[in-house]
């Protein structure tokens, strides 16, 4: 029998305890693929990632993310916090870890760089896969099911509730207050029934809720739920933000150029988030977004295989 080496980093904070959890096997090679998936459910959080060698050796590793349930094809918190855990190494399947690294995913190739602070690596920066794919339209009493709130709590003047992505697709919605926000409790009979409506994406149908900082409107507050995955409620989703800076930059009257968001998330959950993200607008479209964030480390151990 083997053992795998694996860490766990809270992701999207400097605080332990904090920001939102990952465990990362950095070579996953030695671990059958046939129990990935129930490794992953064995460590309960919102994803977990196993690192292989890349397909193309142009890249740098493939990586493989994993919810309690399923795999994915992308998503936010498990590249800034894989490419924070192999930023320590000093190589990776033979070669030099630099500032810049290239992961091979289901949803495409995503290019990431290290942050580092007097040389030493506090967190990384990555590029979402795909661009900005606005999807249908979701009716604001199905998003109040699935919340727990009532329509009046939906937000609609600014846009309709719909499903956009960069990579993983997210149901988005504007709620009228902060209080909204903490009422919000998820509804898994009405996940299930708006499901059934809107059809099975990566990990079941979801929610991403979010509130605009009247003094600050580049500054956004937000909850994901996504309980049909065994999420109850997610602190902190690189993924949804993206899409929705992306979303909001797109439909905004903003000018082309790189603008910045700030999305705060987990309060609610006593795991303070905050997620950096940069969207890049030409001829009106959002083209890229990048998500960035810090990271600390929290466990280190192994997982016999």
């Amino acid at each position: 029998m083997s053992n795998a080496p694996f860490v766990t980093v809270d992701v999207f904070t400097r605080e332990r305890f904090a920001g939102n959890p990952l465990a990362v096997f950095p070579d996953a090679r030695v671990i059958d693929e046939a129990v990935l998936q129930k490794i992953a459910a064995e460590f309960g959080y919102s994803e977990i990632t196993f690192v292989l060698p890349p397909e193309n050796p142009a890249n740098d590793a493939r990586v493989r993310i994993f919810t309690p349930t399923v795999e994915l094809g992308f998503a936010g918190h498990p590249n800034v916090g894989t490419a924070y855990v192999l930023g320590q190494q000093q190589t990776l399947f033979g070669k030099p870890v630099g500032d810049t690294l290239r992961f091979e995913e289901k949803a495409g190739l995503v290019e990431v760089a290290l942050n580092r602070e007097n040389g030493t690596v506090t967190g990384a920066t990555i590029r979402a896969p795909q661009p900005l794919d606005i999807r249908a339209e979701v009716a604001p009493d199905i998003i109040a099911r699935c919340a727990t709130l009532t329509a009046a709590d939906i937000l609609t003047t600014n846009h309709a509730p719909l499903q956009v992505s960069v990579g993983l697709p997210f149901p988005i919605a504007e709620l009228t207050s902060l209080a909204a926000l903490a009422a919000a409790r998820p509804n898994l009979d009405a996940f299930r029934a708006a499901e059934d409506v809107h059809g099975r994406t990566d990990g079941g149908f979801s929610l991403f809720l979010y509130v605009r900082d009247a003094a600050n409107p580049g500054h956004l507050r937000a909850r994901m739920f996504a309980p049909l995955d065994d999420i109850p409620e997610d602190p902190a989703t690189g993924s949804a933000s993206a899409a929705l800076a992306a979303f909001l930059v797109e439909t905004s009257a903003a000018p082309d150029g790189d603008h910045a968001i700030t999305i705060t998330q987990g309060v609610e959950m006593g795991r303070r988030s905050e997620i950096a993200l940069s969207v890049t607008k030409e001829n009106g479209k959002a083209v890229a977004v990048r998500i960035s964030g810090d990271c600390v480390p929290v466990i280190a151990g192994t997982i016999a295989c």
